[in-house]
């Protein structure tokens, strides 16, 4: 079988034993959906929001739904392959597969088709949960979706070779929750998941320029909010430019690093 074919193989089997574990699919798909109800309901008592003077009003919702698509990428890509791949590692499974005809790029290509179809699963309930519970207007115009399609499938890619990369890290299966998570948690509140990203002081703007979680959630921004809420960006502006150079930089990181680092059995073992 060619390396494709045995992606495309191990993406179905990828998909098989993800959905036998109900833990990890309640929570990466209702994760979102939770956090976006929760601060809704906390902060939307008022009704719409109006973060500065001469913007149009907009429900909470609307302002914290790009956030949590990007968030869910990185839940989906990240956090889960990171973890999953430190437990097969630790568990003698990679060692197994390494005997077998597939090869680490067959393996990826399985670990990121499993992402990206469970990743396209949760971003439509977190859509469908937005539009008909919260009354989110979601775009009408076919290039904001064209925009939100790029945006996604990028970050999604990104994401999942980056958690192939960082899965070397924890030295066993035990330890990968304790690593991985708090690392996902803070990257999500510097990058303006969890608090809004006009509020951040300056210089956490800057850092959080530097890791791809932003530059997701700005290009969702400009698919979801109004053109006037480009003003509150960094620079005044959406940038799409700049969020695809910058999810095309870490994409090429992600794949050299897996590349580099990922191994069927750790060399400390």
């Amino acid at each position: 079988m060619s390396t494709v074919a045995l992606g495309t193989w191990r993406t179905r089997f990828e998909l098989r034993q993800y959905f036998r574990s109900p833990d990890t699919v309640v929570f990466t798909f209702l994760f979102p959906i939770a956090i976006l109800w929760l601060f809704s309901a906390a902060f939307g008592g008022d009704g719409d929001m109006v973060p500065a003077p001469g913007l149009p009003p907009v429900p909470v919702g609307q302002m914290y739904l790009p956030g949590m698509l990007a968030a869910g990428m990185l839940l989906s890509g990240f956090q889960n392959l990171s973890i999953d791949i430190a437990v097969e590692r630790s568990e003698g499974m990679l060692k197994r597969l390494g005997a077998t005809p597939l090869s680490p790029v067959s393996y990826f290509l399985g670990k990121i088709g499993q992402v990206a179809i469970t990743g396209a699963v949760q971003a439509a309930l977190l859509l469908a949960f937005a539009a008909l519970v919260l009354q989110v207007p979601l775009p009408t115009e076919p290039s904001k979706w064209a925009t939100f399609a790029w945006v996604f499938v990028l970050g999604v890619a990104t994401s999942a070779l980056l958690g192939v990369a960082i899965s070397s890290v924890p030295r066993s299966g035990r330890s990968a929750t304790a690593v991985i998570i708090p690392m996902v948690l803070i990257v999500q509140f510097v990058s303006g998941v969890y608090l809004f990203f006009y509020m951040l002081p300056d210089w956490l703007q800057n850092l959080a320029s530097l890791l791809p979680v932003k530059w997701m959630a700005q290009g969702m921004r400009e698919v979801f909010l109004p053109e006037q809420y480009a003003a509150l960006e960094q620079n005044g502006e959406w940038n799409l430019a700049g969020v695809a150079i910058a999810l095309l930089i870490w994409l090429v990181v992600g794949l050299v690093l897996s590349r580099l680092t990922f191994r069927w059995i750790r060399r400390d073992a």
